[in-house]
């Protein structure tokens, strides 16, 4: 069995088929191989998701979170890094009341903790 639900969502109101649409990551661009191409994706946010999934087939763990964003373009970004959507919350949580242009640039670096691992994070632009 395979099963998405929505744990969080920056959109108030939803209608089903917006709710069924936000649960459907196939459309969507998967940051790890974006970054694995370029150095860093630029984007204006209008909203994100935080989904549940329950995957039977899964080779790791059954259940996980995946994090999918949503750009101005209506473009689709998911992630499962936790440290990619921390940054991207604050950011965007800040600034949905100022009228001033903003973007969000996401990143891969390296990490401190881990020796030859990344770990991806964003910043505003």
């Amino acid at each position: 069995m395979y099963k998405v639900t929505i744990k969080e969502s920056s959109f108030s109101e939803m209608s089903k088929k917006e709710r069924m649409l936000l649960c459907d990551m196939a459309g969507a661009s998967k940051i790890d191989e974006v970054l694995n191409t370029v150095d860093e994706v630029t984007f204006k946010p209008s909203g994100y998701a935080v989904l549940e999934v329950h995957n039977d087939r899964s080779r790791g763990d059954k259940d996980y979170v995946k994090y999918l964003y949503i750009d101005a373009d209506g473009n689709r970004y998911v992630s499962g890094s936790e440290s990619l959507f921390t940054a991207f919350k604050y950011y965007f949580d800040e600034m949905q009341s100022e009228s001033e242009d903003w973007a969000i640039s996401v990143t891969k670096q390296p990490s401190k903790n881990y020796s030859g691992k990344d770990f991806y994070t964003c910043y505003l632009v």
